[in-house]
């Protein structure tokens, strides 16, 4: 497993959550498994839209899921995480960033200009106010993709920190080190979650 590139991983299992067709309304307990999990992060995804854009439900969902595959095998032990990279982040967040911003001021060019400007400003700070929010929208796939990537990278340094004091600390205080395993275990879990979360949020 481990020598097997992540991004390959990441690439193929979004396959296994999609159903396969069938005959039957449900074939198996993995078929409704899969129906679940998409149900689930479908509709978590689709709120904030409306049903104009759920057309980007599949491309989405399957970003997501690629996006938490990568998070949770990077925690395995000598796993390169293609997420902790800048470049790769910035490649995903820059061209959905662009589409929707373009789609937006396609559809609805007002409302998407209106966002500029915050109802109620005072006339003299309109043009700061709008250098503002121009320069807000501007660094958002900036934002999206350094967050991912300090997230994830904080994390795996905590973890690596730790668990060499650990090992460290082992021959010569052992009641220490098993303190400093146990911190190493709630560290870890929070950092599963973490990638969870990261995920849903890059995908928002």
């Amino acid at each position: 497993l481990l020598g097997i590139p992540l991004i390959l991983l990441s690439l193929l299992f979004p396959a296994l959550l999609f159903p396969s067709p069938g005959n039957r309304w449900v074939n198996s307990r993995l078929s409704t498994i899969q129906l679940w999990l998409l149900h689930l992060i479908t509709k978590q995804l689709m709120i904030p839209l409306n049903k104009n854009g759920h057309k980007w439900a599949l491309m989405l969902t399957s970003l997501m899921v690629m996006l938490l595959t990568i998070n949770l095998l990077g925690l395995l032990p000598y796993t390169f995480t293609p997420t902790t990279q800048l470049s790769m982040n910035m490649a995903l967040a820059f061209p959905l960033w662009l589409a929707t911003l373009l789609t937006g001021l396609r559809n609805k060019p007002s409302a998407s200009l209106a966002h500029l400007l915050p109802e109620g400003t005072p006339t003299p700070l309109i043009p700061a106010l709008i250098l503002i929010e121009t320069t807000s929208l501007l660094i958002r796939p900036l934002a999206l993709g350094v967050r991912l990537t300090a997230n994830l990278t904080a994390g795996h340094l905590l973890i690596q920190l730790i668990s060499t004091a650990s090992v460290a600390l082992a021959p010569i205080l052992p009641a220490v080190s098993i303190l400093t395993m146990a911190i190493l275990l709630l560290l870890t879990i929070l950092e599963v979650a973490v990638a969870m979360i990261q995920a849903y949020v890059f995908v928002l």
